[in-house]
C-alpha cells in the first residue's frame, strides 16, 4: 500500500494488535498465529497491527519481527498489515526497512527505550525513521515519548509518509489541540489500554477509531460496540460497557502486565495456542482465567 492508502486503511473502522504466539520453548509459534489471524481476518478490521504492543514488541528480538509481519501478511488475506517499531534510532531505522521488506503496509513507531528526550531529538529520531522507508508511520504519543504540537506539524511537514498519530497519553487537551492543528493531514487512532474505556471522549476530540484489543479473542462483540459508538447508539455502548469492558478492566487491573497477560489468557480460552507471555510479564493465574472463561462464555466462538 500506499502512505495514502494505509491511512484511508486506517480510518476505515476497527483496529487490533493481535497476540505474537509462543511455544513451549517461548519461540515464535507461526502455525498457530497464522490461524489466529485469518479468523480474525474474517470480522471487519481493515488494518491489524503485528508485533505492536499487545503483541509484546518490547520482549521480541528485532530480528524476530520481519518473520511475525511476513507470516502475518501471509494468513490476513485482504487486511492490511502494520508492524510494531521502536527501541532507538539506528535500530529502528534497520527494523524499518527490515518490516518493509517482509511486506508490511506500515509502521507504528513505539516510543523508544528507557530515557526520556527533548523535542528535538524527538523530532530527529521520527523523521530519521520516517524517511528510511517508504511505507506509511504512525507516531504512538505515550509514556517517554510525547510529542509537543509544534514537533509534530514539523515532522507532518518534512515527512509526507507520516500519516498518522496513536494517543496513548489520555490527554485530551493535547490531543484536541492537535486535531485541531493538524486537521485531516493524519488519520487519529485511540490507544489507551482497553480503549473501549475512553472511546466516547476520544471520538468527542476528533478520533475516529481506536485498536482494540479485546478484539483479539471477542471480535464479535468489539465490533459490536464500534458500531455502536460510531452510530450513536450510546444505550447499548453503555451496557457492553457494564457487562462485558468494566467486569473485564476488573481483572486486567488486578496485576502489573495484565492489560496483555488477560488479552493472551482470552486468546488461549478461544482455543488457539497462543501460549504463555515472555519475561518479564507474568500470567494470569488459574482463578483469575477462570474468571475471564466466565466473562467471555457468551461470546465463545
Amino acid at each position: 500500500m500506499t502512505p495514502q492508502e494505509i491511512k484511508a486503511a486506517l480510518g476505515a473502522g476497527l483496529l487490533s494488535f493481535p497476540v505474537t504466539h509462543f511455544d513451549a520453548e517461548r519461540k515464535f509459534h507461526p502455525e498457530s498465529y497464522r490461524r489466529h489471524i485469518e479468523w480474525l481476518s474474517g470480522f471487519d478490521a481493515p488494518v491489524l497491527f503485528a508485533a505492536g504492543g499487545t503483541g509484546e514488541f518490547f520482549s521480541l528480538s528485532p530480528k524476530e519481527i520481519p518473520g511475525i509481519v511476513a507470516a502475518a501478511k501471509e494468513a490476513a488475506g485482504k487486511t492490511a498489515i502494520v508492524s510494531g517499531c521502536g527501541f532507538g534510532t539506528e535500530i529502528g531505522v534497520e527494523l524499518a526497512r527490515a518490516v518493509e521488506k517482509s511486506g508490511a503496509d506500515g509502521i507504528l513507531l513505539l516510543p523508544h527505550y528507557l530515557i526520556d528526550a527533548p523535542q528535538e531529538g524527538l523530532f530527529v529520531h521520527v523523521r530519521e525513521i520516517c524517511q528510511s522507508v517508504g511505507i506509511g508511520v504512525m507516531v504512538y504519543n505515550r509514556d517517554n515519548s510525547v510529542l509537543a504540537v509544534d514537533t509534530l506539524k514539523r515532522l507532518c511537514d518534512e515527512c509526507p509518509n507520516l500519516i498518522g498519530f496513536k494517543d496513548g497519553t489520555g490527554d485530551i487537551g493535547l490531543i484536541r489541540q492537535i486535531t485541531a492543528t493538524m486537521g485531516d493531514r493524519l488519520t487519529y487512532l485511540g490507544g489507551m489500554p482497553t480503549a473501549e474505556l475512553f472511546a466516547e471522549a476520544y471520538l468527542g476530540a476528533g478520533f475516529t477509531t481506536y485498536s482494540s484489543a479485546v478484539f483479539n479473542f471477542v471480535p464479535r462483540l468489539a465490533v459490536e460496540f464500534y458500531k455502536a459508538l460510531r452510530g450513536g447508539h450510546r444505550a447499548r455502548c453503555e451496557e457492553i460497557l457494564r457487562d462485558f469492558f468494566y467486569p473485564f478492566m476488573a481483572i486486567r487491573n488486578r496485576r502489573k502486565g495484565y492489560a496483555v497477560a488477560a488479552i493472551k489468557a482470552g486468546v488461549r480460552l478461544q482455543g488457539f495456542d497462543a501460549g504463555r507471555v515472555r519475561p518479564p510479564l507474568d500470567d494470569l493465574t488459574a482463578q483469575e482465567e477462570d474468571m475471564l472463561a466466565t466473562l467471555i462464555a457468551p461470546w465463545k466462538r
